[in-house]
């Protein structure tokens, strides 16, 4: 079967902008809806696709964490370039850590940051994350279970030297939250895994600024724009964003 590969997405619409960018092993694909819902509300919405994302599984391994950032400041660029002076940027899990980042470097009119890590996994947890996107690529693909099995049972014997990377940007972003000052909106799901939650708190109460919002959605899980409340999301960022100084 022949895989249609994600692409990065640009829907134009008013004069204010919002940078969406997405996680580790994920793509475009789980911000369309809340894009084509911000377009609507009358943002232009530019979500760039990191080198190696969407692809197959071993070109993925080949890039590293400084590819992606140089990828969601490059969609930060594109949109200034185009005339935009106010920018919002909202991210999802590694996303929202390059969003923190940014918030940092550049003029950035407000964050919302979704299931943001900023507790570390393991790399060993980080490997599982590439194995699990390797086989939902190669049965995409409609390769027999045997031979996923074993493409599998080789990329688990790899080294990823990207994994380490990803550890110590985590580490390096959690230890400057506190100079944020950013106006932020924290989204996390329940049902996601205990180090999201504690980072979510942490995120919250560090974060140097008095315009902050923290909230909890009880049916999601990592990526609550894929899930059951991904509307109630798109609505309460839309909220979020009208309260900014545009």
């Amino acid at each position: 079967m022949k895989i249609i590969e994600p692409q990065s997405l640009t829907y134009r619409s008013g004069d204010q902008a919002v940078l969406l960018l997405h996680g580790f092993t994920g793509s475009t694909v789980g911000l369309r809806n809340l894009g084509r819902y911000l377009q609507k509300q009358g943002y232009t919405v530019h979500a760039p696709l990191y080198k190696g994302h969407g692809l197959d599984p071993y070109q993925l391994i080949e890039t590293r964490p400084e590819d992606w950032w140089e990828d969601a400041k490059a969609g930060y660029h594109l949109l200034q370039n185009e005339g935009f002076e106010k920018i919002a940027v909202v991210g999802i899990s590694l996303g929202a850590v390059f969003a923190l980042n940014l918030a940092r470097e550049v003029s950035v009119e407000g964050v919302v940051s979704i299931s943001a890590p900023l507790e570390n996994k393991t790399q060993r947890a980080l490997h599982q994350r590439v194995t699990d996107y390797a086989q939902s690529y190669k049965r995409m693909e409609g390769k027999k279970e045997i031979c996923v099995e074993q493409e599998i049972a080789n990329l688990d014997q790899m080294s990823i030297p990207a994994l380490k990377d990803i550890q110590q940007l985590i580490f390096n972003t959690k230890k400057k939250i506190g100079d944020l000052k950013t106006p932020i909106f924290v989204a996390q799901g329940i049902l996601d895994d205990q180090l999201y939650h504690h980072s979510a708190d942490f995120l919250y109460k560090t974060a140097n600024t008095n315009h902050k919002q923290l909230k909890w959605y009880e049916k999601s899980g990592h990526i609550p724009t894929l899930g059951p409340e991904r509307q109630q999301l798109n609505e309460d960022i839309h909220e979020f964003l009208n309260t900014l100084d545009w």
